[in-house]
């Protein structure tokens, strides 16, 4: 057997990438540098005799996919593997994630300004991202970053292809200010009023109202306007102009 020909069956065969390193496993004549010039073989040949297919390079791997033109020929055919779509919501998630990586899911959220943690379980089920570490601030929150299945989802060879970070909106390339918080920390709204402990709070079912309070004069209020000068006079209170008049001068008989 050719070498091509034991690459080609190979790359066939396989549902995923692969490195020259594991292609050369195939057989024991066959080295990487070897599965590299077959490699160079089998692409100048498929460009020949222009094959609806060509070998594509992702990541550190290689794999046989069809070209992108026939995409709406293959689409008519439910048999055919198709590629998962993600959401608006999972491709925003996933870039930040590509461009501020390690990256925790509230410094996630302090992007977006939404909640991620259900976005963030449906990447990692797609293995298109995973925790990488823990960060160092309080809680050790866990630190998300991509994989090599990002790479094999865009037909990307590395990160490098990707625009680079001056290019992007402004949002992806704001510093990193966010302190982080444990998930368990419990956060006053801002709104929130503190309440001296001293302070009494009379229970909406309090009883015993004062008939006085009721549309009339306030219990602590100095004056009552149905007391006679002389009791107002007693209980401290000022006199009407009308009232010091008649208490000068002896009423007209």
């Amino acid at each position: 057997m050719r070498p091509t020909q034991i690459v080609e069956a190979a790359l066939f065969a396989s549902q995923s990438p692969l490195t020259p390193a594991e292609i050369a496993r195939a057989d024991d004549s066959l080295t990487p540098q070897r599965v590299e010039e077959a490699l160079g073989e089998l692409r100048d040949e498929y460009e020949r005799q222009d094959r609806s297919f060509q070998i594509y390079n992702l990541g550190d791997g290689y794999q046989i996919l069809t070209r992108p033109e026939y995409a709406p020929y293959l689409e008519r055919f439910d048999s055919v593997q198709r590629a998962q779509s993600l959401s608006p919501a999972a491709l925003e998630t996933l870039a930040i994630i590509t461009y501020r990586q390690p990256i925790s899911r509230l410094e996630i959220e302090d992007i977006r300004g939404v909640g991620s943690a259900t976005v963030l379980r449906t990447l990692q089920e797609w293995e298109l991202i995973d925790v990488v570490g823990r960060g160092e601030g309080i809680g050790r929150p866990l630190l998300y970053g991509t994989t090599r299945r990002l790479l094999d989802h865009f037909g990307l060879r590395d990160l490098a292809d990707l625009p680079r970070l001056e290019e992007l909106p402004v949002t992806l390339q704001a510093e990193r200010t966010l302190e982080v918080v444990p998930e368990s920390a419990e956060v006053m709204p801002e709104s929130a009023e503190v309440v001296p402990e001293s302070a009494e709070v009379m229970p909406e079912s309090a009883e015993g109202v004062p008939e006085s309070a009721k549309g009339g004069a306030q219990p602590d209020s100095p004056l009552d306007p149905d007391d006679k000068p002389e009791d107002q006079a007693e209980r401290g209170g000022e006199l009407a102009p009308e009232d010091e008049a008649d208490a000068e001068e002896p009423a007209a008989v």
